[in-house]
């Protein structure tokens, strides 16, 4: 008795996701893409053209500052929260079932708090009145209370607490896979315990980590209400200057030109994440 035939997926199905992809992203993207080579008319409008000015622009030191205050607070960012988050994440592996689900559940609620609510509450907490200068003052540590907020530092420490849940939950499955046997033969070999965690444990790791890196950068480089929050002025990143340029100074066909200058290098560091899952699994 022959095997009955296998059932095929209908081709139709393909469609959908397709249509999804052209209605939500490359229609939108076409738009951006048509304004942004737009002529600029006075007044904050464009009319069809075919200009290269805005682009040219990235050329400019005005652009240039913006794009290396963007491409600095995210790579740092993304350093410090894989940092912090790599042996984090391997203490967490070692806990108990019931400790690890309870953690992880905690990292999925502090995700679900939006960007608004997280900017908001720093300012505070960072703030002179009702801040952490207070219990310093209170400690001694300090002469007196004093605000760390609008600053360099308040907006890393932001940009930080949005990126660290993701590098955790991204180095959570491999280090979870990962033998603990691999570091007891490095200990009992004579090696100490921080040689064979930087030996053989972050070896074995580093496209994991390499792909968190990623992850944090391209989430925090489109960052845009905490740098307006906690920053200053000098402080703020593509996507703010994005909104200045559409909103305030009235140039549709920069801003435009920016966005797309700021999804094309999202785009790109998600295809290097991707080409390094494909050559770790090779």
């Amino acid at each position: 008795m022959s095997a009955p035939p296998e059932k095929t997926t209908p081709g139709w199905l393909a469609a959908l996701p397709a249509a999804w992809l052209a209605v939500f992203f490359l229609i939108p993207f076409a738009i951006m893409l048509s304004v942004s080579v737009a002529h600029r008319v006075p007044g904050g409008f464009f009319e069809p053209g075919f200009e290269m000015g805005s682009y040219l622009r990235f050329v400019s030191v005005f652009f240039g500052q913006i794009l290396l205050t963007s491409i600095l607070f995210s790579a740092a960012a993304a350093v410090i929260c894989v940092t912090l988050a790599f042996p984090f994440t391997v203490i967490l592996t070692r806990l108990s079932g019931r400790a690890q689900t309870v953690v992880l559940v905690v990292l999925l609620a502090v995700l679900s708090l939006s960007e608004v609510i997280i900017g908001f509450a720093l300012s505070t907490l960072l703030s002179q009145t009702a801040g952490v200068g207070n219990l310093l003052a209170w400690l001694g540590l300090i002469e007196q209370s004093r605000a760390f907020t609008p600053s360099f530092f308040a907006l890393l420490v932001g940009m930080c607490y949005l990126g660290l849940p993701y590098a955790v939950l991204v180095l959570y499955p491999p280090v979870s896979r990962l033998d603990p046997e691999l570091g007891e033969a490095a200990r009992m070999m004579g090696a100490a315990p921080f040689t064979a965690f930087r030996t053989v444990t972050v070896p074995l790791l580093r496209t994991p980590i390499f792909g968190a890196l990623i992850l944090v950068f391209v989430f925090t480089l489109g960052v845009y209400l905490l740098p307006q929050v906690l920053g200053r002025p000098q402080h703020w990143t593509l996507s703010v200057h994005i909104t200045d340029q559409a909103i305030f100074q009235s140039n549709l066909p920069f801003a435009a030109a920016m966005a797309v200058l700021l999804l094309l290098v999202s785009l790109a560091m998600v295809g290097l994440t991707l080409l390094l899952g494909r050559g770790a699994r090779a």
